[in-house]
C-alpha cells in the first residue's frame, strides 16, 4: 500500500452550500496519495449529516462548539497523517493539477515551511485574489495581486506568509515552532505562524501553478462586518507583540502606530471604526494572553532579514 503524502484538512462551519463542489474537486484531483480531514465547528445548516452521507470516505470531526479556524485546523493537523498537510477553506475549488503542484514546489528544499497557491476570485476568475501575503512595518498585511489580473504573477517566488485558505505545509516543522496560536480564533494566525516560521530560519513560497478559486469573504459573510473588523484589528495588535523582542518592537511603535491611525480612519469612512477600536483595545488588555516567542542570538540574522523585508514591504506600498 502507498503511503499518504498529503493530508487535506478542511474547517467547515456552516459552509454545506460550498461543500460540493469544493470536495468534489479534491476527488477529481491528478493526484491520489491523500486524506481528507474534515473539521466542523458545530455546523447548523445540516453540514455533517450532508458530509456522512456524500463523503464517507472522508474523516469527519465534529466539535460541540465554533472554536474557530486555528483551533480546528490544530485539530486537523493533530490527526493527520501524512507528511504534508494542505489546509483549505469550505469555499473554494481546486484545478485539477494544484496539490500536485503543490506537493512538487514544497518538496523540492526543506527550507520550505509553506507554500501559497495562486487563489482566483470564484465570482469573476479574471481576477485574483490572492497571490501571496507580505506582512508590514506597519502591522498589517498586503493580499498581493487582489483585484488584478488573473494573468499576472505567473513566477514562484518568496513571500512572507502562505494564506492558510488555501496552502500546503510541513508537517514536521510544527513540532518545531508550534501549532496555530488558538488566541487568534481567526484572522492574521497565519501570518503569525509563518513569522515564527522565519524566525526559525524556514520561508514560504508562492506557487503560481497551484490554482484555486475563491468564493471571497463567503465564510465572514462579507468583506466588512463589526466581527471580522475586531477581530483582526485584535490580532493585529498580538502578531507583532508576540514576535518581535524588545528592540525591534521599540523600533517599529511609531511605524505600527501610524499604521493602526490609518487603518482606524479607513473603518471610520466605511462605519466601523468603534468596532476597530473595540478590536485594538481587546488586544491591549489581553495581552497577558499571549506567549512572547523568546529571543536567542543565534536568530539574530534571522531577525534582521525579518525586519528587512518589513521595510520592504512597506516601502512597496508606498510607491505603488
Amino acid at each position: 500500500m502507498e503511503t499518504i503524502q498529503v493530508s487535506i484538512i478542511i474547517p467547515n462551519f456552516n459552509g454545506k452550500q460550498f461543500l460540493t463542489d469544493c470536495l468534489n474537486s479534491i476527488t477529481k484531483q491528478n493526484f491520489s496519495l491523500y486524506e481528507v480531514i474534515i473539521i466542523d465547528n458545530a455546523s447548523t445548516d445540516e453540514s455533517v449529516e450532508y458530509i456522512k452521507d456524500n463523503y464517507a470516505e472522508f474523516t469527519l470531526i465534529q466539535n460541540l462548539e465554533n472554536l474557530g479556524f486555528a483551533t480546528a485546523v490544530n485539530q486537523g493537523i493533530k490527526a493527520s497523517n501524512a507528511e504534508y498537510v494542505f489546509l483549505l477553506n469550505n469555499d473554494t475549488e481546486l484545478e485539477v493539477e494544484c496539490v500536485s503542484n503543490l506537493l512538487n514546489c514544497i518538496d523540492n528544499d526543506e527550507t520550505i515551511f509553506s507554500v501559497s497557491s495562486k487563489m482566483i476570485q470564484n465570482q469573476d476568475r479574471n481576477l485574483i485574489d490572492d497571490a501571496g501575503d507580505e506582512y508590514t512595518i506597519l502591522g498589517f498585511t498586503q493580499k498581493v495581486g487582489n483585484n488584478k489580473s488573473s494573468e499576472l504573477y505567473r513566477s514562484k517566488r518568496e513571500i512572507f506568509s502562505a494564506c492558510a485558505g488555501a496552502a500546503i505545509y510541513r508537517r514536521g516543522i510544527f513540532d518545531i515552532i508550534g501549532y496555530f496560536d488558538e488566541n487568534f480564533f481567526a484572522y492574521m494566525d497565519d501570518v503569525d505562524i509563518s513569522y515564527r516560521a522565519r524566525i526559525y530560519g524556514f520561508k514560504c513560497v508562492y506557487c503560481p501553478d497551484a490554482l484555486v478559486y475563491h468564493h471571497v469573504s463567503a465564510t465572514s459573510g462579507s468583506k466588512y462586518n463589526a466581527f471580522k473588523i475586531r477581530l483582526a484589528a485584535r490580532n493585529n495588535v498580538y502578531v507583532p507583540y508576540k514576535n518581535m523582542p524588545w528592540p525591534q518592537l521599540i523600533l517599529n511603535l511609531l511605524f505600527l502606530l501610524l499604521g493602526f491611525l490609518i487603518k482606524y480612519l479607513v473603518f471610520v469612512k466605511k462605519g466601523y471604526g468603534k468596532d476597530y477600536i473595540a478590536g485594538l483595545k481587546e488586544g491591549l488588555t489581553s495581552l497577558d494572553k499571549i506567549d512572547r516567542i523568546r529571543y536567542k542570538n543565534g536568530r539574530l540574522a534571522n531577525y534582521l532579514s525579518i525586519e528587512w523585508i518589513l521595510i520592504k514591504n512597506t516601502l512597496k506600498i508606498i510607491y505603488r
